[in-house]
């Protein structure tokens, strides 16, 4: 519930929406088989960041695009520390969003595709619903179930059929609209900095390979760079699970270890100047594609030390 308070707090303070923070729009409570659940409703948002290093493939991008993100990111911690003491306490690239897709055809909202396609029996359901003034029987509850099972699954076949008779430009469109809305460590997954000329060269030779890759994933090197030059590099701040304020912390375990700033590594004490360590590494990573610490484990240390 802190993470709730943290949110609307920012939300609060922001009804200008100026501060290049996520905006939380609602939240309730769902029980379902397995128990209570906090549900919470936020703006629609589009690709993260490391999406966008990928589409450069891990190349680097020009410095005044890094300068235009590096501006919306410094106004959202400005506004997190100054006016809110909260510390983010986990920075990294896919815990900034830029506002809309890198790629227009991937974005439901200029697609002009519906998010929920509504059918009669749908709608005979909700009429159903409504004339019992919310009071469920126990076969209501079991039907409405079943039936979204049913449709969570179809949704997973379709969208996998989809991608499997996809072109090179647009195959990639499952993947990417689902991990934006995921908060995983994926660093594990990542390729390390000293395998760069691997990928650079696995993404040159995809064409004669046929081969599939990051790369045509998200269509040819031009169109990727076209998608970059034109995207719109507005971006907000994400994910405020671990979030802190700085005179209530909850843990001393903070931060992602390529993201981990000295106190915290040292376990002394830390303030907001977490945050801005992490921004730093964040920097130099859209510059050149490359994440400036790699921790690795040694015979006598692991990846943490």
């Amino acid at each position: 519930m802190d993470e709730i308070t943290i949110l609307q707090q920012i939300a609060d303070g922001d009804k200008e929406d100026k501060k290049c923070v996520l905006k939380l729009l609602d939240h309730f409570k769902h029980s379902g088989p397995n128990g209570q659940h906090v549900c919470m409703v936020f703006e629609y948002l589009g690709d993260n960041l490391l999406t966008l290093i990928k589409y450069s493939d891990y190349r680097g991008m020009p410095i005044h695009r890094v300068k235009e993100i590096c501006f919306h990111i410094l106004a959202g911690l400005d506004y997190l520390h100054r006016e809110l003491s909260i510390i983010h306490t986990d920075l990294k690239p896919e815990n900034i969003l830029i506002l809309s897709m890198i790629d227009p055809s991937k974005d439901p909202r200029k697609a002009g595709t519906p998010l929920v396609l509504p059918n009669n029996k749908d709608k005979m359901l909700l009429d159903s619903l409504k004339s019992t003034n919310g009071d469920l029987s126990r076969n209501q509850k079991k039907k409405i179930r079943r039936k979204a099972k049913r449709a969570a699954q179809g949704c997973v076949e379709k969208e996998v059929s989809a991608a499997a008779g996809m072109d090179p430009e647009t195959s990639g469109a499952a993947e990417s609209s689902l991990s934006e809305y995921t908060n995983v460590d994926s660093f594990e997954e990542r390729p390390a900095c000293s395998s760069n000329a691997n990928r650079l060269s696995d993404a040159d030779t995809t064409k004669d390979t046929g081969q599939a890759s990051v790369g045509n994933k998200r269509g040819s090197r031009s169109t990727r760079r076209k998608l970059l030059a034109s995207v719109d590099l507005k971006c907000k701040l994400v994910d405020f699970g671990n979030a802190c304020w700085t005179y209530k912390q909850f843990t001393n375990d903070i931060q992602t270890r390529q993201y981990r700033c000295p106190e915290v590594i040292l376990g002394s004490k830390y303030s907001t100047s977490v945050d801005l360590w992490s921004f730093a590494c964040i920097c130099f990573e859209l510059a050149t594609g490359d994440v400036l610490f790699d921790p690795h484990s040694g015979d006598n240390f692991d990846r943490d030390e």
